[in-house]
């Protein structure tokens, strides 16, 4: 019964999406009330879908893959209305706008929502690894949508090929400190659900293992920046390739919940 909270939030995203498309097909993309509205409503009504799916369940709505497409997208918004503002990146909704909307009309089209399982006795441990981790995530999925703006400003630059939306892109050095910033929240925020993951006290297996070694990665890459052995550019690259890498590994996550039908 929660689903048309969720229809209606990926409308408002698709809104956010053709209002995008047709601005720069046009060639007049200008910052617009109507597309941060889009989204901010599109964010109410996730936020509406996931408190009702909690209530239901009884704990953090994380346990199908249904749920942490939906769970991820939120996130990503979130943090998109947190750091837009603060670093003026107003283009970034129109980029935020079609991976949201993409991430939610997969969840719905695809058999993702599986049927009710028994589950176990709420665990907190779990709980805060899995909500923390899918936050993590949503925070690298925001630096790689920096990461997409940035390369594509460098490119029109390299070029001398500048069209409109070049005009209306943030300053590239703004671009590079808001991608590093989100990298450091995303690699913070990842650094607390492995710990709390390990609290568990479960064997290690391969999804975990495989988190670690994003983990490992993501920690590379920032100390390579800040000893400047890497440029912004690589920087803006690697946020783009490691997010794809991490978007892979959602298919293998351990669920907080028994795989048990009722």
């Amino acid at each position: 019964m929660d689903h048309p909270l969720l229809i209606a939030s990926t409308f408002c995203f698709l809104l956010g999406f053709c209002y995008t498309v047709y601005a720069l097909r046009a060639g007049t993309y200008r910052a617009s009330p109507f597309n941060f509205s889009a989204i901010a409503c599109g964010f109410l009504l996730q936020t509406a879908f996931l408190f009702e799916r909690g209530h239901a369940l009884g704990r953090c709505p994380l346990t199908n893959l249904f749920e942490v497409f939906i769970f991820l997208s939120w996130s990503v918004v979130l943090l998109y209305l947190v750091i837009g503002p603060a670093y003026r990146l107003s283009l970034l909704g129109a980029f935020t706008s079609p991976l949201v909307f993409l991430l939610q009309a997969f969840a719905l089209a695809a058999p993702l929502d599986s049927p009710p399982f028994r589950r176990a006795a709420p665990n907190p441990w779990i709980e805060l690894h899995a909500a923390v981790s899918v936050v993590a995530c949503g925070a690298f999925a925001l630096a790689g949508v920096a990461g997409v703006m940035y390369l594509a400003q460098e490119r029109q630059l390299k070029t001398r090929r500048l069209r409109s939306i070049f005009f209306h892109l943030p300053p590239i050095t703004d671009l590079a400190v808001a991608n590093s910033r989100l990298l450091r929240t995303g690699f913070g925020l990842l650094t607390v659900g492995l710990l709390s993951g390990f609290a568990v006290g479960k064997p290690l297996d391969w999804v975990k293992a495989g988190s670690i070694c994003v983990w490992v990665l993501y920690g590379v890459m920032l100390m390579a920046e800040k000893r400047h052995s890497v440029g912004p550019r690589q920087v803006a690259l690697f946020s783009v390739l490691a997010f794809s890498l991490m978007m892979s590994m959602l298919w293998g996550i351990n669920f907080i919940s028994e795989q048990r039908p009722l």
